[in-house]
């Protein structure tokens, strides 16, 4: 007997669902109804599915970063001392990496030991002195008028291009160069390319950053898509109601609703599918914040595919439904349409002081005295809790607001009164883009502060920021010369200071003092001390101790002064070879050093070669190069110079900071992401706008009839817009900077700078009047006396 009512209930569910179905596709107004709905729920998909996609983009781009890497160290992909010979299969290999007008540009020096060498991934063939095999945007550069002095810098014949497996990405600059002077010590001896990196822990701070970001840009989207699903809402809500009129009940209701909100859903769904496979066949042709990916590595992860598919009905019907909680559908009308019940605030609350609750508890996990781990998902489920109370603030803001709103022109008085009746429809609209600035707030305090974090000073005096560094650890006494005297006449050069280094163990110190235990040894003849050294007399085979002026010392800059003369320095050249100890003469006069472009004075013991041979020490050449404020294209002709004497040299711009490689890339990763939420909410804020205007289109024909003029109507809506937005912008920025606050207690850090917010005003307002702007043609024609037509 059981099983017959409940045949029974699964026809009535199968007969509603289908009979809501064939609402949303019935006539010219329910299928332009359910096509916004279906285009609005289509953006969110295929935004979803771009986030469900980043696993496998991530994954992606480590394993083609490990495919084209050597390690020394790693299962034995560099040959270790006992197996250094040369075969016919090893090859030699150095980076030579290089940066042109800001882009860095990964390069490696390749020579074969024999006829059959390894190849790296995407190569047919290893090049061959003054020859060269380069990525595709690469030779797109080197072709164009703008990379000349890149074509210069390299000076090699382009003989190949490099294939997609051998690439993180289309816009990836890459290149292998020919060479035949590498020499074993400075260069690795490889049997294969690729490794499998050593598991690492992933830095904390990446990880809370990274969970507080994927909270904050999926927000506004999960935000639009709940609020495109309510889209015709008055409507449908009076179809109900005439349905109840022929003896529909209210259950029956709910499941015709639940219908209607499923049939859009599920052509969003396919919509969303078509989007996405369309954005992911352009993948190739876009790069954000120097990331690009190839369409073949954006793929869904398969759990987080499953979960789109799969819950967006279920949510777009939870939001049908949960629609009609305010609603008593009744014969004949729709209460709604009467003076609305005002909204409780103390539930609205709720969600802001579970999020708070959530994320003080973490307060100094980070940072000084922190212990190092954070939850990352009860980091993300407190930052959504949080902003999710800007979406159900917000409604409350504006109807206390405009309830208390009187006079004014008839333009403003139109936006209010509309407002006063039904407010939900225009806050629906512009949560999404509240959302979005609250999140974007937040993220720039807690970005401005983790900087701090994940950086550190170099010391480097602000008379350095047009000063150029060159380190090379292949250079010898012969190079060292060479190197000067082409920096030297390299245009757009102010000056030179470079010099040979070492820094070699004090041999015999005692312990438990506080005495340093190395000492920097720079070999010169006296031309080269006497840039980094007040010395007056010099003849080759001194020697001289430089010592800073303790006066000038400051906590960044001071260094521990150098050993005395008489003691004994633990000399060793390269690989070790030569070890012994050399004794600084007894005589050996100390000499005040000079102040540096970088910060600190030089310090330590300034030989000349007949005082001590360069051959016993493992040197490397210090450089540093003036730049003339006048030649803009200055720092590339050094870059240039530098590299065509020593391609594995290494050539930065002074910087009064430096960030960490990985704090970097997940700013570029999530700054890429906030640019695509952007886009979205701007097209999904149209698409909002315009189904606003579908739904007052015979009260605007009226209005119109009536004699109102254009101009008033297009500035009512621009006002009926403008007031919850202000209130948005207001809300939003105010959990914005509390959560940003509330997330740097986390990291233990201060507020940087609380200015962030206005920039943040000020994309929010210009993303709405755009909006607006869009939206006015549409307007006029919702004007039209064939809006007076009625079906």
């Amino acid at each position: 007997m059981s099983g017959r009512p409940r045949a029974h209930r699964v026809r009535e569910w199968t007969r509603d669902l289908a009979m809501g179905a064939g609402f949303a596709f019935a006539g010219r107004q329910g299928r332009l109804r359910t096509l916004l709905t279906a285009v609005g729920v289509g953006l969110g998909v295929a935004m979803l599915l771009l986030a469900a996609a980043v696993p496998s983009i991530m994954s992606a781009q480590e394993s083609r970063r490990d495919a084209r890497a050597v390690n020394g160290s790693v299962l034995g992909n560099a040959t270790s001392t006992d197996e250094s010979r040369a075969t016919e299969r090893t090859l030699l290999t150095a980076v030579a990496n290089t940066t042109f007008h800001g882009q860095d540009i990964d390069g490696r020096l390749l020579q074969a030991d024999g006829s059959h060498p390894v190849t790296p991934p995407g190569t047919e063939r290893i090049p061959g002195p003054g020859e060269i095999v380069v990525s595709p945007a690469l030779k797109e550069l080197l072709d164009s008028a703008e990379g000349a002095e890149l074509a210069k810098r390299l000076n090699a014949r382009v003989v190949g291009v490099i294939a997609d497996d051998g690439l993180l990405g289309p816009a990836d600059l890459s290149f292998y160069l020919g060479s035949d002077t590498l020499r074993a010590e400075d260069a690795q001896r490889v049997k294969y390319f690729g490794h499998v990196e050593e598991h690492r822990d992933v830095d904390p701070l990446l990880i809370l950053l990274g969970a507080v970001a994927c909270a904050v840009l999926l927000m506004p989207v999960a935000t639009f898509i709940a609020t495109a699903t309510r889209f015709g809402g008055e409507r449908r809500d009076q179809r109900l109601a005439a349905l109840r009129l022929v003896g529909a009940d209210a259950a029956m209701t709910r499941r015709i609703a639940a219908g209607e909100s499923l049939a859009g859903a599920v052509l969003g769904l396919l919509l969303g599918g078509a989007v996405f496979l369309l954005g992911r066949g352009l993948a190739a042709d876009v790069t954000l914040f120097d990331v690009s990916v190839f369409p073949a590595d954006v793929v869904p992860d398969p759990v987080l595919g499953a979960l789109v598919v799969l819950g967006l009905p279920l949510v777009t019907v939870g939001a049908a439904v949960f629609a009609l909680r305010g609603v008593t559908i009744e014969p004949v009308r729709v209460t709604r349409e009467s003076t609305p019940r005002p909204r409780r605030l103390w539930w609205r609350l709720l969600p802001p002081v579970v999020g708070l609750a959530l994320l003080l508890p973490l307060a100094g996990t980070l940072g000084p005295g922190g212990g190092g781990q954070v939850n990352e998902f009860q980091v993300a489920a407190g930052v959504v809790a949080l902003l999710s109370g800007v979406a159900l603030l917000l409604p409350w803001m504006v109807e206390r607001l405009v309830g208390k709103l009187r006079g004014g022109p008839v333009s403003w008085q139109l936006a209010v009164r509309r407002l006063q009746l039904s407010s939900g429809t225009a806050t629906r609209a512009v949560s999404g883009i509240t959302i979005a600035v609250a999140g974007a707030v937040a993220l720039q305090l807690l970005f401005a502060g983790a900087q701090a974090e994940a950086s550190h000073e170099t010391g480097l005096k602000k008379s350095a920021l047009r000063q150029v560094n060159v380190i090379d650890l292949t250079v010898d006494t012969a190079g060292a010369r060479k190197l000067d005297r082409a920096l030297a006449a390299t245009p757009g050069v102010a000056g030179t200071t470079g010099f040979l280094e070492s820094t070699q163990e004090i041999a015999g110190k005692p312990a438990g003092t506080d005495a340093a235990e190395y000492a920097q040894v720079i070999v010169g003849d006296c031309g080269t001390l006497r840039e980094v050294a007040e010395i007056g007399s010099c003849r080759d085979g001194q020697v001289f101790r430089a010592a800073a002026d303790p006066r000038d010392a400051d906590e960044e800059t001071s260094r521990p002064a150098p050993p005395r003369p008489g003691a004994a320095l633990r000399v060793a050249g390269p690989d070790g070879r030569g070890t012994g100890n050399w004794r600084i003469p007894d005589d050996t006069p100390t000499v005040p050093a000079k102040p540096s472009g970088w910060g600190a004075p030089v310090t330590g013991i300034l030989v000349t070669p007949g005082a001590l041979s360069p051959d016993r020490l493992d040197l490397q050449y210090t450089g540093s190069v003036r730049l003339q404020d006048e030649e803009p294209e200055a720092l590339e002709h050094v870059r240039t110079t530098v590299f065509r004497q020593s391609p594995a040299a290494d050539v930065w711009l002074s910087q009064p900071t430096e960030v960490s490689a990985g704090f970097a890339e997940l700013s570029r990763v999530v700054f890429a992401a906030a640019t695509a939420v952007l886009v979205l909410i701007a097209a999904s804020m149209v698409v909002s706008q315009a189904e606003q205007l579908r739904e007052r289109r015979r009260q605007l024909a009226v209005l119109v009839a009536f004699g109102t003029r254009r101009g008033t109507l297009g500035a009512s809506v621009l006002w009926q817009t403008a007031i919850p937005v202000a209130l948005g912008l207001v809300l939003a920025s105010a959990f914005g900077l509390g959560l940003g606050w509330t997330l740097l207690k986390v990291i233990s850090r201060p507020v940087a700078d609380w200015g962030v917010v206005w920039p943040m005003f000020a994309v929010g307002g210009g993303l709405v009047a755009v909006v607006t702007l869009l939206s006015l043609p549409l307007l006029w024609r919702m004007m039209r006396p064939a809006g007076l037509r009625t079906e």
